[in-house]
């Protein structure tokens, strides 16, 4: 099929409204899928421009349409766009540049992990620009109850993963680790609600963490990203300076990823993060 090159503003802005329809498709759907109806209102058009709109991306089996009651859902060319898009991403590669912007700006050392219950594993690290290193190094396993990245995922997780990790143990490592089951679910709801976690010389003396999880396409919490620096530097003061640019930085890097709990962040203020 030829395109007529002379009418590209034109046809840009039909692949825009296009793709809104199929955006609000994707985010307002249930099991039955949205009205033809509300499509057209909440987008500001006529029914008979939703179904203009509409019939190019049925025709590509990414929208489908009830015969019966004429409402619309995502199609399996949809699946199979995203399968697609998911089957080439590594979350290591996909943090990279947004975990050494977070360094640049910072200043301190950068850490990247998964969960392997009960531990997270550190995948990628981005050393501060002081003299003092990090003990940690890519490769490592450290348990995630003593951990800013740990609490990042667990707060994210159900309660057989909680449990899990209590049943794994919770020894002291230095004065200041929660040790107590029922301190570190507090701890844990106190993550759900600003968005970060911190480890307050929990895990290393004189070293405090900041750490916000990441998300795949299903939402759930599959990894962490954090900023580790000496107290004397990471003051009370600078975490919670630091605490909101760590969580922005993971759900920058969840989007990309594919999950949904950015844009619902956006739309839903003032529900749980």
């Amino acid at each position: 099929m030829s395109i007529d090159e002379t009418k590209p503003r034109n046809q840009s802005s039909s692949l825009r409204r296009a793709l809104a329809v199929l955006d609000h498709v994707r985010d307002h759907a249930d099991a039955r899928g949205v009205s033809l109806t509300r499509i057209a209102d909440e987008l500001g058009v006529s029914k008979s421009t939703v179904l203009r709109l509409a019939q190019p991306l049925i025709d590509g089996d990414l929208l489908t349409r009830d015969r019966e009651n004429g409402w619309f859902r995502l199609g399996h060319g949809a699946l199979r766009l995203g399968q697609a898009y998911l089957s080439t991403l590594d979350i290591r590669s996909v943090a990279a540049d947004p975990l050494r912007r977070l360094q640049h700006v910072v200043g301190e050392t950068c850490h990247l992990v998964v969960y392997e219950a009960p531990d997270v594993v550190y995948i990628d690290k981005v050393e501060n620009e002081h003299n003092v290193r990090m003990a940690s190094r890519v490769g490592m396993r450290m348990p995630a109850y003593r951990t800013a990245v740990g609490k990042a995922i667990l707060a994210w997780l159900g309660e057989d993963d909680f449990q899990l990790v209590v049943a794994a143990g919770m020894p002291p490592r230095t004065e200041r680790t929660i040790t107590d089951p029922a301190r570190l679910a507090a701890e844990l709801e106190r993550v759900r609600l600003s968005g970060y976690a911190v480890d307050d010389r929990e895990n290393e003396p004189e070293v405090r963490c900041v750490a916000a999880p990441v998300f795949d396409h299903t939402d759930r919490a599959v990894g962490a990203l954090s900023v580790s620096g000496l107290t004397s530097r990471m003051t009370p003061a600078r975490v919670r300076e630091v605490g909101p640019m760590v969580a922005r930085t993971g759900l920058e890097i969840s989007r990309v990823l594919g999950s949904s709990r950015p844009r619902r962040r956006r739309n839903d203020e003032g529900n749980q993060p």
